[in-house]
């Protein structure tokens, strides 16, 4: 079964994040999708303010990233969490966008041999075990948290070029598709993360989630219309071919669309909402779509 949910933009302000997690459950949606763009709102506070007011729904970091957090730390505040709210938390890390990452001064020479260093010890830190690494960028002496993830945590990692998406394979549980994705660029994307899981004699099936941007509208009709403001969003972030995947129309023609992400062999599917959605329809047409799906 295809697990749906819903992303809360970090444009969204802070203080709309309450109500929103709460629609979100209400609506009866899988999971919701927190980003850690900068320089908006950090990815961990914001999970910790929507687990600790609802009680279902699964909370995601889709992405936090690795060069602002040393590994230790993000350890410690993700196991917290994970205590505090058993089941319900997904960790998602990611190179983080690099203009961004030299603006704060945390730029690293090379985001691959980053992941190849910090996936691994953040993966032992969270299963109890006592870590020491000598790396380029990770380094640890006998650190062991005291309050270790009760149960298992699944870590999860973003990418979209090949070497990037094959080491997601390598290392993480899942691959976090980035939005845009098409169901062809995600089908070879989740292909060249498989390729890298086995290559690494890694056990069972790497899990994956794209991000879909979604323009609901109340009757057939008005899609065209919804399709044309996905049009001129993706021009405006200057999205082309094959990353301006969206879905437009109606709760049961977005359903529809989404078929199309199923068969290319994504899990997860993370509905997007325009910048300037009306937040509360939009959720309520989620929660259709994911009851029609289910």
């Amino acid at each position: 079964m295809t697990e749906i949910g819903v992303i809360f933009l970090p444009q969204f302000a802070p203080e709309t994040l309450v109500a929103y997690a709460r629609g979100a459950e209400a609506a009866g949606l899988d999971e919701l999708w927190l980003w850690e763009d900068c320089f908006t709102q950090g990815g961990l506070t914001t999970a910790a303010a929507a687990l600790a007011v609802t009680d279902r729904i699964r909370l995601a970091t889709g992405v936090l990233p690795m060069p602002l957090r040393n590994v230790a730390l993000t350890a410690m505040e993700v196991s917290v969490l994970a205590r505090l709210h058993p089941g319900r938390l997904l960790l998602g890390v990611g190179h983080g966008v690099q203009s961004w990452m030299g603006q704060a001064g945390a730029r690293v020479a090379s985001p691959l041999t980053l992941m190849r260093e910090y996936v691994p010890a953040l993966r032992a830190l969270l299963a109890g075990e006592e870590v020491t690494a000598s790396g380029r960028y990770v380094n640890l002496d006998r650190v062991r948290l005291d309050w270790p993830p009760a149960d298992p945590l699944p870590l999860w990692a973003a990418g979209e070029g090949p070497k990037t998406l094959a080491l997601t394979g390598e290392l993480a549980d899942g691959t976090v598709l980035t939005g845009g994705t098409t169901p062809a660029l995600a089908e070879r994307a989740l292909g060249i993360a498989a390729a890298g899981r086995a290559a690494a004699g890694r056990p069972g099936a790497q899990q994956s989630v794209v991000f879909v941007m979604t323009v609901f509208t109340e009757t057939p009709d008005a899609a065209p219309a919804a399709r044309a403001r996905l049009e001129r969003q993706w021009d405006d972030w200057g999205l082309t071919g094959e990353m301006r995947g969206g879905a437009a129309g109606t709760p049961a023609e977005v359903a529809e669309q989404l078929h199309a992400w199923q068969a290319a062999g994504v899990e997860r599917i993370a509905l997007q909402p325009m910048p300037d959605a009306d937040r509360a329809a939009f959720l309520r047409a989620a929660g259709e779509v994911a009851a029609l799906l289910r």
